[in-house]
């Protein structure tokens, strides 16, 4: 009797090495570069711009279609409609609640700084206020029929996040209703959700000179000297964010879910150092998505309040709003009642939905609402304008802190969050794919009835009721 020997097995082949790293150690290296060159030959500098510029064009490119492909395809997959109503409108009572945190927060740093005082308004900050005004006029009206898009597929192009919110929202609820018939839809928009990712990935690669460029740009038109006249609202803007961030949300993280937020920043430190290189929070918005669903979030969850979290859970613009306007007050010789505050402050946060990726939206922002309510401190705007770019960083980190934040809170709230999982990828036991940004997991292809007349096949062949 012969005896069959199975062949030797062979070693598994070695994963590719992540050289990764090296792009963001590239990045921080770039960023030193971009602030020296603007330092030392600031003209040479100012004309980089549009480096960064075009960099982070490139990555808003990308925005629509991720959003777009992880809403589709977490809302065709759930089961109940229900689910997806509870997410958002528990994601959207959240966002309500911690951005009047963020106005209070604000508030009582500004009243207690004063940093205004002692300033002097010229004509060209005058002008520049004035210039501001004009950028940021726009009515609660408009933005609300700003949602929806010209045509179905002009939402994939429009660059408003909303509108594809919408669209995908709409599309996904429909192909939810035709069951398996849908199923042939998802299994293409998930190929098309690994092309987009694998695109976005190669542009990554750009980041160390999108980042010397935007930054060699910022510093060479800004210089020291604004700085320095206006650091105590820098360094008081900063400090609040700060204390917002780690005292209020890292408190109600730690609390509810027993994460560390260190922890989770630290999962994130590439998006953070791609948001201070560029200034746009919109920049890491795609890695987000990719690294929420990674570390254990339901897509459907993710898909739903990472950009809904972009338009309506701005909270450092909020803490920005609430200083800035306090500033200027007190620049000229106007400082405002709590009830003028607030009421002012209210209507502004309102007003910025949508703003959230947008360099230098909080300034036009801040600029309108003046214009609306209380025209005679818009010329003071001009003011700030030198440092606006320094403090629209850390309005951009700020706010994206506290997306990543919402997302795991919204996520445990709604048993949408793998806690096990979470906690080896914090751990650094599961790593992202950097190469890929998607888990190496196979496409789901669609099912299909079995015939009521297939039979049992023999050795073990799969039955009708037995998949293969």
């Amino acid at each position: 009797m012969s005896v069959t020997v199975p062949p030797p097995r062979k070693p598994a082949a070695a994963p590719p090495r992540n050289r990764t790293h090296y792009l963001y150690l590239a990045v921080i290296v770039a960023v030193g570069l971009g602030v020296l060159v603007g330092l030392l030959v600031p003209d040479t500098a100012v004309q980089l711009k549009p480096i960064g510029t075009g960099f982070v064009a490139l990555i808003r490119m990308m925005i629509q279609p991720v959003i777009f492909c992880t809403i589709v395809l977490g809302v065709g997959r759930v089961a109940s409609a229900a689910k997806v109503g509870k997410v958002g409108l528990l994601a959207l009572v959240y966002f309500l609640v911690m951005s009047t945190f963020a106005l209070a927060i604000g508030l009582v740093v500004g009243n207690v700084l004063h940093p205004g005082s002692g300033l002097h308004l010229d004509g060209t900050a005058a002008a520049a206020g004035q210039s501001a005004a004009a950028d940021g006029a726009g009515s609660t009206t408009d933005f609300l029929l700003g949602i929806i898009p010209d045509s179905m597929f002009s939402s994939l192009t429009s660059g408003e996040v909303l509108q594809t919110l919408l669209v995908a929202l709409l599309m996904g609820f429909a192909l939810q209703g035709m069951g398996t018939a849908g199923a042939p839809i998802l299994t293409a928009v998930e190929y098309v959700q690994k092309l987009v990712f694998r695109v976005l990935a190669m542009i990554m690669w750009a980041a160390p000179i999108g980042a010397f460029g935007a930054i060699s740009a910022v510093v060479g038109a800004t210089g020291i000297d604004a700085l320095k006249s206006l650091a105590v609202l820098m360094l008081g803007f900063y400090i609040t964010c700060l204390i917002f961030v780690f005292g209020i949300l890292g408190t109600v993280l730690k609390v509810v879910t027993g994460v560390n937020v260190f922890s989770l920043f630290r999962y994130l430190a590439r998006e953070f150092l791609l948001i201070l290189s560029t200034s746009s929070s919109e920049s890491a918005l795609p890695r987000l998505i990719a690294k929420m669903e990674h570390a254990g979030v339901e897509r459907t969850t993710v898909g739903i309040v990472v950009p809904t979290g972009y338009s309506f859970n701005l909270d450092g613009t909020a803490i920005y709003l609430t200083m800035a306007t306090l500033f200027v007050a007190d620049a000229l010789g106007q400082p405002m009642g709590i009830g003028s505050q607030i009421s002012l402050l209210v209507f502004m946060v309102i007003a910025s939905k949508g703003a959230a990726g947008v360099t230098g939206a909080g300034l036009a922002t801040l600029a309108g609402g003046l214009a609306s309510h209380k025209p005679a401190l818009v010329d003071g705007v001009g003011l700030i304008v030198g440092i606006d770019r320094f403090m629209s960083e850390a309005r951009a980190l700020t706010n994206f802190a506290g997306n990543s934040i919402a997302t795991v809170l919204v996520g445990s709230w709604t048993g949408g969050l793998d806690r096990a999982r979470l906690d080896r990828v914090l751990a650094g036991e599961l790593p992202f794919d950097e190469s890929t940004m998607l888990d190496d997991q196979p496409i789901h292809q669609p099912t299909h009835q079995p015939d009521p007349g297939v039979v049992a096949g023999q050795h073990g062949a799969p039955t009708a009721a037995q998949p293969a």
